[in-house]
């Protein structure tokens, strides 16, 4: 076991974004995903360590453009799908963020790994 030195932000789906999913490719009844459908592909973001409430508070006012477009990449590419106003308010409105001060590793055996983040790469892993 291995402690990080960062945190992390759990990015939940609320019901609003569900909404906003659900109306890319219209369906009928049963076929429209649900919240628990969406939670199963939540996303965590290691973070630096933050150990105050307002310190969080600031870096995901500072950062949250970043993350509300990879959440909307993640369900739709095309970006003129994507809700015409890209605000704070629309970030507060489609995400539920969860913190955790603590990041710990339990794989002993593989190493951390660093790479750049391809937006590409994630779609295709989402496809499989």
């Amino acid at each position: 076991m291995k402690l990080l030195n960062r945190s992390a932000l759990s990015v939940k789906p609320t019901q609003a974004f569900l909404d906003w999913i659900n109306s890319l490719e219209p369906t009928v009844g049963d076929d429209d995903l649900t919240l628990d459908d969406v939670d199963r592909e939540s996303t965590v973001y290691l973070i630096p360590e933050m150990d105050t409430p307002e310190s969080l508070e600031a870096f995901v006012r500072e950062r949250y453009m970043e993350i509300l477009e990879s959440e909307l990449r993640a369900w739709e590419e095309d970006e003129r799908q994507w809700p015409e106003t890209l605000d704070w308010a629309l970030f507060q409105r489609f995400v539920n963020v969860e913190h955790s001060y603590l990041a710990i590793d339990l794989d002993d055996e593989a190493p951390l790994e660093v790479a750049e983040v391809d937006d590409s790469l994630l779609l295709e892993i989402e496809q499989d």
